[in-house]
């Protein structure tokens, strides 16, 4: 069993967050297909719900990943420092496209709103 460690907390931390982030996203993939037999609404539900699990886990992943940074002090020159500034580039924009996926305004919205008020 491992010493239960300040070290031990934060990686366990981050690894779970991790796991439930990216593992949440493989597994609402896999849901998706069938979600759209059962109702063509069902995939946003149940992405919205999801939602509410993964963005708390993306932000414990944010944090214990720059207390991760900040324990080990790495050598930025070295190959765990390059693969380090790899991993942040391809992280970074992903809360950006999210935020940007989920309040963009669909085409045809504002035409379907327009039908809406006409019929009422």
């Amino acid at each position: 069993m491992l010493p239960s460690r300040l070290e031990t907390v934060r990686v366990y931390l981050h690894v779970l967050a991790a796991t439930t982030w990216v593992g949440g996203q493989l597994a609402l993939a896999g849901l998706v297909p069938g979600l759209r037999s059962i109702a063509p609404d069902a995939p946003k539900i149940v992405a919205r719900r999801f939602n509410q699990i993964a963005w708390p886990a993306f932000a414990v992943l944010v944090v214990t990943g720059l207390w991760n940074i900040s324990a080990v002090r790495p050598d930025w020159s070295g190959s765990y420092g390059h693969t380090l500034m790899l991993k942040i580039a391809v992280v970074a924009p992903i809360p950006r496209a999210r935020v940007r996926r989920t309040t963009t305004v669909k085409p045809g919205f504002f035409r379907s709103i327009r039908k809406e008020k006409r019929k009422s």
